[in-house]
């Protein structure tokens, strides 16, 4: 039964619907809702409750229905120094799930506000909006460096504005050049007006170290256990692996089974084996059996699925089980028994699947592989020719199996391409860090045979897991990739034509099209460009409860089984799959108790993805800064990568980005031509792909910012 209060709230929205676009004083509003039984304590609450929601605007002294006058409730997604986002709380009509907001519109508004706005007459064809009020107050919290200007002492913070915000409290002592966390604590009408209160003190900001854990704490990572998580981990790290454990599972102690990982992975968490049989190979992947340690609902399940994957950046992990699980008792480490699921699989001569099972395997892996020295025998050949004696001891009886290996990859990467998969190759960057934390050297991260090796056969398994789910109509938690969208094939299409590449063509994309621009731009000077376009033009990958399919490869089936003890949606598809291929449990059974689970495991996951891969590209920024400003006015080659309208970025043969201003560009104005050139006078001066001297002249370790100039 309604109460006064919501009795009240729709008399205010009827005589206000009534008044369309007109406004009311707030004495003419309670004039006309007022009954016998609304006071104007029930007519305030009300009113404000209407004004929370968005549906009413309330100005000092009047009052209207928000919608009437075009006016829309939205959240502030985020926010930079001069200009921010909001997502409007239902559909208004346009394309675009964010709107974009001028810094000058933004009228002090914080990320996490819920706010009411309008929209305002767009500069290009992307939509515009200004904010007319705060309804209700988010997050306000931010970081930045202190600065202190005689006796006062200021932030400037990272993103949320250009100007310094006053503190006005603190209870530790702070030094100008600290990298601080603030609380605003007291609010203005615009960002510079804010007043804050600093709560977190990070270090120096100069130092890489200190800003990474900024970027950590304002992305809400958690890189600590709650005591019951360590104690479970604890628990099972001390029960160790029994003959009961081992009794029901097939024993593979015997085969030849081995990992290949970093030299510096300590998480462990596939192994392979392969062989040759009449027809063609056996492939066996055998990952961690982390599901029989972290059951459901249990404090270590409960805490994996809020953190959803591991993190890592620089020399940094942040694992999403404890150690004594991701790197004890479920890390297949070297001659040590080890529970596995195992994906074994019997292909033909040519890498095709016949047939494979999942089972639940005791293994024993034989060697701690790592990727540089697999390399080294892959180039030396199967005599071994110059491999050194520390190198042929360590793989002894084993070298056979490494070849075997090699020969079934190349197999599967024939018919990767042979579908038309895409080849598409990015630069990554390996940061060297010293003993001090500090960042040393940036490298290219080199991809030879062995990471190709794996990520076969990954592949492999990875497809088998999503296959036998969708034949059997259980839920799961898949890995999607969908095509990309036409406004941004569009988008390639133009680019591509401008640098003279060719493009196929088609009624509906399809992955061999992307795959044919490739290999026209190879041994181009603007090859890394066109991968990188290729990637940006493509969906982002996810996870889904629906078999959609994944674009990129080609695949029908896909799902990520191989990596449980770094990602939750893995955990997920060993604890459905043990029920079908260990349990015996019914599909139907499956489908009851699992349908909630994998779809909320799919959202969380993807979500978890989506912030670690944030996380890791600030941190490893601040680290790639760090580096660079012991590199100031030394000169580099380089390649301009994009072009804005405020300037152009150039990589450098080592991964590293920096930032040529337009400003700092010689004689005269530059015009930007809204895809990847700069022009004066009518002649392209600069553009996408071409080759430039530049010097480094500034680093912002703090924001991980690196400027550069035209030599």
């Amino acid at each position: 039964m309604a109460n006064n209060i919501d009795i009240c709230a729709m008399r205010i929205k009827n005589v206000l619907e009534q008044k369309g676009k007109k406004s009311l004083s707030k004495k003419e509003l309670f004039k006309a809702v007022k009954g016998k039984r609304i006071k104007e304590s029930d007519f305030r609450t009300a009113l404000n409750r209407l004004v929370r929601e968005g549906t009413v605007f309330e100005s000092q002294k009047n009052v209207s229905l928000a919608e009437a006058r075009g006016y829309f409730p939205a959240t502030v997604e985020r926010i930079n120094k001069t200009f921010g986002f909001i997502k409007p709380s239902k559909p208004t009509g346009n394309a675009v799930d964010e709107i974009f907001v001028p810094g000058k519109c933004l009228h002090g508004a914080l990320p996490g506000d819920t706010v009411l706005a309008t929209f305002i007459a767009s500069r290009d064809e992307r939509p515009e909006a200004e904010i007319l009020s705060v309804i209700d107050e988010g997050q306000s919290e931010f970081s930045g460096i202190a600065e202190q200007v005689g006796y006062t002492l200021y932030v400037r913070p990272d993103k949320l504005c250009r100007d310094p915000i006053l503190v006005i409290g603190t209870d530790m002592p702070i030094h100008a050049g600290d990298k601080v966390l603030a609380k605003v604590t007291e609010r203005g009408t615009r960002h510079s007006e804010h007043r804050c209160r600093i709560t977190a003190l990070f270090g120096s900001a100069d130092k890489a170290v200190s800003s990474a854990l900024s970027v950590l704490y304002m992305n809400d990572i958690e890189t600590q256990f709650p005591l019951a998580v360590i104690d479970e981990a604890k628990h099972c790290e001390h029960m160790g692996i029994t003959e009961k454990d081992i009794a029901s599972r097939l024993d593979l102690r015997d085969e030849i089974i081995f990992t290949i990982d970093g030299a510096d992975t300590k998480d462990i968490d596939d192994a392979v084996s392969v062989s040759k049989t009449d027809d063609g190979y056996r492939l066996g992947v055998h990952i961690a059996d982390v599901s029989c340690y972290v059951k459901p609902n249990s404090e270590l399940d409960k805490n994996a699925f809020l953190r959803g994957t591991s993190i890592y950046y620089a020399n940094k992990v942040i694992p999403m089980l404890p150690p004594e699980l991701s790197n004890g008792i479920c890390s297949l480490n070297p001659m040590e028994d080890r529970l596995a699921f195992s994906c074994l699989m019997e292909l033909d001569s040519e890498g095709n699947t016949v047939k494979f099972k999942f089972s639940k395997t005791v293994i024993r892996s034989r060697v701690k592989g790592v990727y540089s020295e697999i390399n080294r025998i892959l180039e030396c050949g199967e005599e071994l020719n110059g491999l050194e004696a520390d190198l042929a001891e360590k793989y002894k009886g084993l070298i056979h199996s490494i070849f075997t290996m090699k020969e079934l990859a190349d197999k599967l990467t024939a018919q990767k391409i042979k579908r038309g998969a895409p080849q598409i190759e990015t630069a990554e960057s390996k940061l060297i860090i010293n003993d001090d934390d500090v960042c040393v050297d940036v490298q290219r991260r080199s991809r030879g045979a062995a990471e190709i090796l794996i990520e076969e056969f990954m592949l492999k398994a990875n497809e088998c897991a999503a296959r036998i789910a969708r034949e059997n109509d259980i839920p799961f938690v898949y890995r999607v990739h969908e095509s990309p969208s036409p406004e941004r094939i569009a988008d390639l299409h133009e680019v591509t034509a401008r640098l003279n590449i060719p493009f196929p063509e088609f009624s509906k994309v399809k992955p061999v099209h992307l795959a044919r621009i490739l290999e026209s731009a190879k041994g181009m000077d603007a090859a890394p460009i066109v991968n990188t376009l290729v990637l940006r033009s493509m969906a982002k990958a996810k996870y889904a409860d629906e078999p959609l399919g994944h674009f990129g490869l080609v695949l029908d089936d896909y799902a990520h089984f191989t990596s449980p003890i770094r990602r939750y949606p893995d955990l997920a598809i060993h604890r459905i799959l043990t029920e079908l291929c260990y349990d015996k449990t019914p599909p139907k059974n499956i489908k009851k108790r699992y349908e909630a689970f994998a779809k909320s495991a799919a959202m969380q996951s993807s979500q978890c993805e989506l912030t670690a891969m944030h996380v890791e590209r600030d941190c490893d920024d601040c680290y790639i800064a760090e580096y660079m400003s012991m590199h100031l006015d030394e000169e580099f080659d380089g390649i301009i990568c994009s072009v804005t309208d405020y300037g152009m970025y150039v990589q450098l043969e080592n991964t590293v980005e920096g930032l040529v201003r337009i400003e700092t560009l010689p004689d005269g104005t530059y015009e930007f031509d809204g895809l990847f050139n700069l022009s004066r006078d009518g002649v392209v001066l600069y553009a996408v792909g071409q080759r430039v001297r530049v010097r480094c002249v500034g680093t912002d370790i703090s924001s991980g910012k690196v400027d550069f100039v035209i030599v």
